[in-house]
């Protein structure tokens, strides 16, 4: 089994039943991913494999910590023996360093999980956060608003995500540039 196939498996595996939004919502990054498949060579199976993987860790059956990046990416590497690669995506989506500084989990992220290469890193943010709850297309703008006001702006998710507003509109904006060089459609 390929890369994605296996990743689209486990996915639906652990979401569809317990989490079915969650698992609309993989699907509709997944689907962005492939959107760039230009700018991303040959990481393009590799970023649709880790946004269809990214959210795993709200899985009922393997969430400890509660912070789902965490969760995410030790199942992943633990029990799974996921590509190291795929791992660090899971585990550093979406400025996932900024929520673990707001839950005290800083520390064990940075230390168990490098950093993947810059490029896959913004299109793996630009792949979440322009895709809403349900799977559709949405700005990172309405995104980001509609987290806010899903968790509440004074809560550990709010709070992380109005810090986190700057480097994901920074990460759309060099997403949008590489798609532009490469004679690409914009993202959003």
């Amino acid at each position: 089994m390929g890369l994605t196939a296996w990743a689209y498996s486990l996915s639906e595996s652990l979401l569809s039943e317990p989490l079915p939004r969650r698992w609309a919502h993989s699907l509709g990054v997944a689907k962005r991913a492939q959107s760039l498949r230009l700018i991303l060579g040959n990481d393009a199976e590799l970023l649709e494999a880790a946004a269809v993987l990214h959210d795993i860790g709200y899985s009922p059956s393997i969430a400890a910590t509660g912070f789902h990046p965490l969760d995410g990416a030790r199942f992943l590497r633990d029990q799974e023996g996921a590509d190291e690669r795929v791992v660090r995506l899971v585990a550093h989506h979406s400025c996932a360093l900024l929520e673990a500084d707001e839950r005290g989990l800083r520390q064990e992220l940075e230390t168990e999980f490098a950093l993947e290469r810059p490029e896959l890193v913004d299109a793996l943010i630009v792949s979440d956060m322009t895709t809403t709850p349900d799977g559709e297309r949405t700005t990172p703008a309405a995104r980001l608003e509609e987290i806010v006001q899903r968790y509440g702006p004074d809560t550990i998710v709010g709070r992380f995500i109005q810090r986190a507003a700057p480097e994901i509109f920074a990460a759309n904006e060099r997403v949008e540039r590489r798609m532009a060089a490469a004679g690409g459609a914009q993202p959003m």
